[in-house]
């Protein structure tokens, strides 16, 4: 009876220490670095869109919507955030896009 539970110890042994093994590597490669600074808002930038630009400003959610849809349409991604007023949405979209953007959303205006 005593010589059927060494095998069977020994695998249990094996096995707790590869599981262990297997975590302590995956902290390792994928666990959360403290050490590790999180950018902070830019002080320069009024607004703290990011790495967004605004290219219109409109008072209610509906103009933004139709406008956010436009561009989208024209495959230029855009989003909207509300003015931290409340008083109006700015239409956001990335820095390489800001030209294309503006002349979709003035070509909508003269139609």
């Amino acid at each position: 009876m005593n010589l059927d539970l060494v095998p069977r110890l020994g695998t249990v042994i094996g096995l707790v220490t590869t599981l262990v093994l297997i975590g302590l590597l995956l902290r390792w490669t994928f666990g959360h670095q403290r050490n590790v600074k999180l950018p902070t808002d830019d002080p320069d930038d009024p607004v703290a869109t990011g790495l967004l630009t605004e290219v219109s400003r409109v008072p209610g959610p509906d103009a933004a919507r139709v406008l956010r849809d436009r561009l989208r349409a024209a495959g230029i991604r855009a989003t909207v955030s509300r003015d931290e007023t409340g008083a109006g949405y700015a239409l956001l979209v990335f820095p390489r896009d800001v030209k294309d953007a503006k002349v979709v959303l003035s070509r909508g205006s003269f139609e």
